[in-house]
């Protein structure tokens, strides 16, 4: 039987201020094989750094973190580095794309860095956008992309190497109401296909796609409980012109 994708157990995190010890995580144990499980808590309650665990971002000052099987809690930076390239996508709330560089060009950077050689890369992006619904527009570079489209061009970017874990924090939290259910309906789609998904929302509203909840308190987790999504291709909403169709 295969392990989980993730496993982490005894996670603990302390970090140094001076004199200070922050304790941001506190011996948390948990399991994620499959779903898209959002991780909610307010300000402080450890789940950013969880996320910069699981994302081999940063290291846990005790405790085991598995990834598929393999032990990553005290791995090299260059190998970590390896795992994140071929193993994890990362979607962030401010994009992150390059300003001057065209969507195409943004997802292929990962692809550069894995030593994809030109034409593969740029037929896996034209894919990747394909993909997300931006195959029109390839082309355009940021400042030509509304908030949703960038922020499709970096889900683009995220799973362009076919990586199973997709982690997003607070993917919708720069975008309007519609906007967020329509990254939702996608985030779900891609989650049917196969991929794993872990974000962090602030939002009960974006929480509800999910089909399990997380919630961290002071370190902990406080509760997790799996849940029937809502479905969001069913509650996007139309725009006027589509209306009128």
């Amino acid at each position: 039987m295969a392990p989980p994708l993730i496993e982490i157990e005894n996670v603990s995190k302390i970090y140094r201020m001076g004199d200070q010890e922050v304790h941001a995580l506190r011996e948390v144990s948990l399991q994620v094989d499959e779903g898209l499980v959002a991780v909610m808590g307010s300000s402080g309650s450890g789940k950013s750094t969880l996320m910069s665990i699981l994302g081999c971002l940063d290291r846990p000052t005790s405790g085991s973190y598995r990834l598929q099987g393999k032990d990553v809690s005290r791995l090299g930076p260059n190998t970590l580095a390896d795992i994140r390239n071929h193993t994890i996508g990362f979607v962030f709330q401010s994009f992150q794309l390059l300003p001057r560089t065209t969507a195409v060009e943004n997802v292929e950077l990962p692809m550069i860095y894995a030593g994809i050689p030109g034409k593969e890369r740029r037929r896996r992006a034209r894919e990747a956008l394909e993909r997300v619904g931006l195959g029109e527009r390839i082309h355009h570079t940021p400042n030509q992309l509304s908030g949703g489209q960038q922020q499709r061009v970096a889900i683009a970017r995220a799973i362009v190497g076919k990586t199973r874990l997709l982690l997003a924090d607070e993917p919708t939290g720069n975008l309007d109401s519609r906007t967020s259910i329509e990254i939702m309906a996608l985030f779900q789609e891609l989650w049917r296909e196969g991929m794993t998904i872990v974000l962090v929302t602030h939002e009960p509203d974006i929480a509800a796609y999910g089909s399990r909840v997380i919630v961290m308190k002071d370190g902990q987790v406080r509760s997790d409980r799996t849940q029937e999504p809502v479905i969001a291709a069913d509650q996007r909403i139309e725009s006027p012109a589509e209306s009128r169709r």
